[in-house]
């Protein structure tokens, strides 16, 4: 499923409009965004959590050319599952 897939459903399922699903939705989204942004942690119970971890420079190399390449540090989102979804898939 998209965005638009989940904006579709939920218009259906809360009698609601496209354009009022899409602003749920993205304040939905904005909203994990902004607290990611912040350095926060976003816990769904019973789905899973969603944190930032950061990467420290290393060297790496281009798989094209060869030459080695220094690469910049940076900052992932990343998530967990968690273990109701985890039980649930595996059922």
């Amino acid at each position: 499923m998209n965005k638009s897939g989940l904006i579709e459903a939920l218009s259906k399922k809360e009698n609601l409009t496209e354009k009022k699903a899409m602003d749920i939705i993205s304040l939905v989204f904005n909203g994990f965004v902004d607290e990611l942004k912040n350095g926060g942690r976003i816990e769904i119970r019973g789905f899973g959590s969603f944190v930032v971890r950061e990467y420290q420079s290393y060297t790496g190399r281009n798989p094209k050319t060869g030459n080695n390449i220094k690469v910049s540090p940076k900052k992932l989102p990343f998530f967990k599952v968690g273990k109701e979804l985890k039980e649930t898939i595996n059922k």
